[in-house]
C-alpha cells in the first residue's frame, strides 16, 4: 500500500478529476492521504485560467522538491506529478523549471496515470497529447467505501472543452474541443454515486449547457433530457449544474427549471462584463440586451432563483465607463454570489496581444468596487432568508455538539441546532440567524 496525496487548484471540475485520479490509481494500491509528508506520491492538479493560479503552482513544487530531498536522504522515495491545465499548457517547461517532477500529465490523459508512474521510475515523463480514446470509459469505478467517505453531494463531470474561444480563455488551449460524454455513460455513473448515498449532484463542464450526448441509437440529446433523465433516477433528490454559456441558454432549458422539481433553483451564469464593447472585444458572442433577457425569462419561470456569475475587471481597453456599464449590470440583477478577477494575460491567447492594457491600481480599485457591491448584494440575499422555512440537504456534523451543517437549494451554508436529522436527510428548517459565512436554523418537528 502506499500513500497518494493529491492537492487541486481551480474549478470543481479540476475537484471531480483529482476524485477520478485517485480512482484510477486505486487498483494499483494507492491510498489518498490528505498529509503530504506521509505521501509516496504527490500530484498538483492545476489551473492555468489565471496567472496567480500557475505562480502558486511553481511555488508549491519548491516547497515538494525540499520535502523529496529530505526524504530521500531517510532513504524514502517520492514520485511528484504535475497534472491539469498547466501541465497541458506548459508541458517539458515545468521539467525544466523543476528537475523534482516526475510526470507532467494533461488533463485529457489522467487515465493512464498508473502507466505513466511506471514509465516515470526510469526518467520523467510529459504525456500531454489529447488520447483518441476515451478516458471516462477507460476509468475505473470508484468503490463504494469511496463514494460514501466523499459525503452525500457529488461532482460529475459531463462535458469537457469549449469551441467558444473568448479572447481572454486558456480553456480551449488546455481541455480543447467541447465533447459530451454519452447519456447512458452519465447515468450509471450517477446510479453508481446514488448507491453509495449520493443524494445531490452537479453535472460539470467547462460549457455545461452545450452538452449533446448521444443516447443508446446515436441520437443527440439536448441538455435539458440529459437533466429530466438524472432527475428519475432513484436516490437523487437534488441537481445542480455548472458553468453556463449565456448563449446555450435555450428556452427549452429555462423550462426545465420549472418542470424538473428535483433541479435547484440556482444559476450560475457567468456574463463577465456589463459592457456590449468589452463583450465584443472578448468574443462571449452575446450582449448585455441578451443576457438581460435570459435573467428576465428565468426569474418569469422561477421567481425564487438565486444567480451567480463571474466577473473580470481591467479587460485590456476597459473605459471607467465599461466599467460602470458592469456595476449597472449587477445593480440591475441582483446576485447572490459571484466570482470576481482582475485580468491576467494568458500566454497564447488572443487577449494578451491587445493594446491599451489596464494599469494594476485601476483593476484593483475597480475590483474592490465590484466586490463590495456584490458583497452587499450577497448579505442581503441571505438576510431575507432569515424567518423562512427552507429545505436542507444534511452533509455532516456541524462545529458546536448537537448541530448538523447542510446546504440550501440556494447553495447557502447552513447550521441546525438542536438537529434530529442524519447525514442524507432533507429536512425543513426555519432560519434564525445569519452568520459570518453561513445561515444558523432550528429543525421543524
Amino acid at each position: 500500500m502506499q500513500k497518494v496525496f493529491i492537492k487541486s487548484y481551480g474549478c470543481q471540475m479540476n475537484v471531480y478529476d483529482a476524485q477520478r485520479m485517485a480512482d484510477a490509481l486505486a487498483p494499483n494500491g494507492y491510498v489518498e492521504t490528505k498529509t503530504i509528508e506521509d505521501a509516496e506520491l504527490v500530484v498538483l492538479n492545476t489551473c492555468h485560467i489565471r496567472e496567480k493560479a500557475a505562480d502558486k503552482v511553481y511555488s508549491e513544487l519548491g516547497r515538494i522538491r525540499r520535502m523529496k530531498r529530505d526524504r530521500k536522504a531517510e532513504g524514502l522515495s517520492m514520485q511528484v506529478v504535475v497534472a491539469g491545465c498547466v501541465a497541458q499548457a506548459e508541458g517539458a517547461e515545468i521539467l525544466r523549471r523543476e528537475p523534482a517532477v516526475d510526470l507532467v500529465i494533461g488533463p485529457q490523459s489522467y487515465h493512464r496515470l498508473p502507466e505513466m508512474l511506471q514509465a516515470a521510475q526510469l526518467k520523467p515523463v510529459v504525456d500531454t497529447e489529447f488520447p483518441v480514446e476515451d478516458k471516462f470509459s477507460a476509468l475505473p469505478d470508484p468503490s463504494q467505501a469511496s463514494i460514501k467517505n466523499r459525503g452525500v453531494t457529488a461532482f460529475v463531470t459531463v462535458q469537457e472543452g469549449c469551441d467558444k474561444f473568448c479572447t481572454f480563455c486558456v480553456v480551449p488551449y488546455t481541455r480543447g474541443a467541447e465533447l459530451s460524454r454519452p447519456l447512458d455513460a452519465v447515468l450509471t455513473e450517477i446510479r453508481k454515486l446514488a448507491a453509495g448515498g449520493v443524494r445531490e449532484v452537479t453535472l460539470l463542464g467547462q460549457n455545461v449547457n452545450a452538452w449533446h450526448g448521444l443516447d443508446a441509437h446515436g441520437t443527440s440529446l439536448p441538455f435539458e433530457t440529459l437533466l429530466q433523465q438524472v432527475a428519475q433516477l432513484e436516490g437523487i433528490e437534488r441537481i445542480r449544474y455548472m458553468t453556463s454559456h449565456p448563449r446555450d441558454m435555450t428556452a427549452a432549458l429555462i423550462n426545465a427549471h420549472r418542470e424538473i422539481p428535483e433541479l435547484m433553483p440556482y444559476l450560475h451564469l457567468p456574463v463577465q462584463s456589463g459592457s456590449d464593447r468589452i463583450l465584443d472585444t472578448m468574443n462571449r458572442q452575446h450582449s448585455r440586451d441578451d443576457y438581460f433577457a435570459i435573467i428576465e425569462q428565468m426569474r418569469a419561470i422561477r421567481p425564487d432563483v438565486a444567480l451567480s456569475s463571474d466577473f473580470i475587471v481591467g479587460f485590456p481597453g476597459e473605459s471607467e465607463r465599461d466599467f460602470l456599464d458592469t456595476m449597472d449590470l449587477i445593480s440591475r440583477v441582483g446576485y447572490a454570489a459571484a466570482y470576481s478577477f482582475k485580468y491576467s494575460p494568458r500566454p497564447g491567447t488572443p487577449a494578451a496581444d491587445l493594446d491599451n492594457q489596464v494599469p494594476e491600481q485601476a483593476k484593483d480599485e475597480r475590483l474592490a468596487a465590484l466586490q463590495a457591491l456584490i458583497a452587499a448584494q450577497q448579505t442581503a440575499f441571505n438576510q431575507a432568508t432569515v424567518g423562512r422555512t427552507i429545505p436542507v440537504l444534511v452533509e455532516k456534523a456541524g462545529r458546536k455538539p448537537g448541530q448538523m451543517a447542510g446546504k440550501s437549494p440556494y447553495l447557502q451554508a447552513v447550521q441546525i441546532d438542536d438537529a434530529k436529522a442524519r447525514i442524507g436527510d432533507i429536512v425543513e428548517v426555519n432560519v434564525t440567524g445569519l452568520g459570518t459565512n453561513s445561515l444558523y436554523a432550528r429543525e421543524l418537528s
